[in-house]
């Protein structure tokens, strides 16, 4: 089947790192594709995305030709493997491709938990412990699996960048709500950031950082969190 005549749409919300995901390894790849913003309400979901997610009912959902594929890191790797003519994101060797996934689930086990902790459901001395502890990932992240390299995977941009991309729009909240600078605490994280910013696949996928905290507190008020 041509790439024409394919059927690709992401179901997401615009606030979602997990999204953010899909979009730039779209883009990545050039895939052209139709973008449907899901109502994060759980009364409110659509009949498309209960069909396509039946079990977890969440976003992001990519749906190719029909057919429904289901949690971010697995989307990304089906779109390097579906559309293999475009440039690769995983690793070609096989080392590698197990370091890259082993940080992507760092960082959805300890990064994206701790903040959203932060942002969303600890208060007081669970707050601060939640803080201590998203600080304490970024900065293993950072010295451990990016060093002194220009992308996770070194001179080319990846699936493991990929993976973390939602930092470059989140750290802003993550940092505001946290009262702390990502600029002291990870700076080569945040020259990491500002070069992918640079990349159109990824300046045209994720929220300006003022207009996503913004849109995280209005949030907040909307589900009486705050």
């Amino acid at each position: 089947m041509s790439e024409a005549s394919e059927e690709v749409i992401l179901l997401h919300f615009w606030t979602s790192m997990y999204g953010m995901r899909a979009r730039v390894a779209l883009e990545e790849k050039e895939i052209k594709y139709e973008h449907k913003h899901e109502d994060l309400d759980t009364g409110n979901k659509s009949e498309l995305l209960l069909k396509m997610n039946p079990i977890h009912k969440m976003i992001p959902v990519l749906i190719h030709n029909g057919k429904p594929v289901c949690e971010s890191l697995i989307i990304v790797e089906y779109i390097d493997e579906a559309w293999k003519g475009k440039t690769s994101l995983l690793p070609s060797d096989p080392y590698e491709r197990a370091q890259a996934r082993f940080w992507a689930d760092f960082v959805d086990r300890k990064v994206y938990t701790y903040g959203r902790q932060v942002t969303w459901s600890r208060k007081g001395e669970e707050q601060e412990a939640a803080k201590i502890g998203l600080i304490s990932s970024i900065k293993t992240l950072e010295e451990e699996a990016l060093g002194d390299k220009l992308y996770f995977g070194g001179e080319k941009f990846g699936y493991l960048d990929v993976a973390v991309i939602g930092l470059c729009s989140w750290m802003h909240t993550y940092e505001t709500v946290g009262k702390f600078s990502a600029e002291i605490e990870c700076p080569k994280l945040m020259a990491w950031a500002k070069r992918c910013m640079e990349r159109n696949s990824v300046s045209k996928s994720l929220p300006e950082p003022d207009k996503l905290y913004k849109g995280i507190m209005e949030l907040k008020m909307s589900f009486g969190l705050e």
